[in-house]
């Protein structure tokens, strides 16, 4: 018998893919998210009224009869760290035995890139709860570059020639439900990455190639970084965290190549390349 998972975020990217592929292998599941009309209706999966992560009754209230929990990230806040805490502290307080939760590539309390600092927290609080845990430390999701470039066809930041391992969200999907079916990961921070690292000129001349005109990568400095940015009336936690990931590029704490896809799943990572020719609407806004 499969145990009762819960997937948090479940109407997202990462959420629903897991969510679909515990439906197609007959795992009874609870989905979670803040606006339960944008769940999908999945057979064997009950949909949950929302609630957010530092509602302690109503994320205790959404994980009755949870056994194991997919832990995805919250969105970006200057409180994420709190939030996390206060959903571990419902879901151990209802009693869930494991905790699979999406962490970022290079996490560590002095990263440069300053929302993976964050995740560093986050996993260090879960390993002082004693709760059974696996961290997945996902690379940039390949349809991050893309989104990442503008209009005008300039992918522009501060990553210098560094590169990244950028990892399909389907991987990252095929692992997490891995994880969650078998406790053999319990205990374990898996690195889950793409198949090679690229820079972000080796990326625009990919983008060149499936768009038919011309992307070209420009780099920035520190200052003109901030500078391109602050336009958008975005908080200062924001802006730094969009800057220092460029930033983390650079440093080559992003470089990191794992097998983690293969070993869990059986399968190949997808390559950015191939991720683009499968994924034309990650990069529609480019289309002449």
């Amino acid at each position: 018998m499969n145990p009762v998972v819960t997937i948090t975020g479940a109407s997202g990217g990462i959420g629903g893919r897991v969510a679909r592929r515990l439906a197609a292998a007959g795992v009874a599941q609870r989905l979670v998210a803040r606006n339960p009309a944008a769940l999908p209706a999945l057979p064997g999966a009950t949909r949950v009224v929302g609630a957010a992560y530092s509602d302690v009754v109503g994320m205790r209230a959404a994980l009755v009869g949870t056994e194991v929990l997919l832990l995805v990230s919250a969105r970006e806040s200057a409180d994420r760290v709190r939030e996390h805490r206060t959903a571990i502290d419902a879901a151990i307080a209802e009693g869930v035995h494991r905790i699979v939760y999406l962490s970022f590539l290079g996490a560590a309390a002095d990263c440069t890139f300053t929302f993976g600092r964050d995740h560093w927290h986050t996993e260090e609080y879960l390993r002082a709860t004693g709760v059974r845990f696996v961290a997945l430390r996902d690379s940039l999701y390949s349809s991050a570059l893309p989104a990442m470039t503008g209009a005008d066809g300039v992918l522009r930041g501060p990553a210098g020639g560094g590169r990244v391992s950028v990892v399909s969200p389907d991987d990252v999907a095929d692992v997490a439900v891995a994880a969650l079916l078998d406790p053999a990961y319990d205990g374990q921070v898996l690195d889950v990455t793409g198949p090679e690292a690229i820079t972000l000129a080796e990326a625009a001349a990919h983008l060149t190639r499936v768009t038919g005109r011309p992307v070209s990568y420009q780099p920035e400095t520190e200052a003109e970084a901030y500078a391109s940015r602050s336009g958008y009336g975005a908080p200062e936690f924001e802006v730094a965290g969009w800057v220092t990931s460029y930033q983390a590029i650079a440093t080559g704490e992003l470089a990191v190549v794992s097998d983690a896809v293969r070993r869990a799943t059986g399968h190949a990572p997808q390559a950015f390349g191939d991720f683009l020719d499968a994924n034309p609407n990650t990069w529609a806004h480019l289309r002449v």
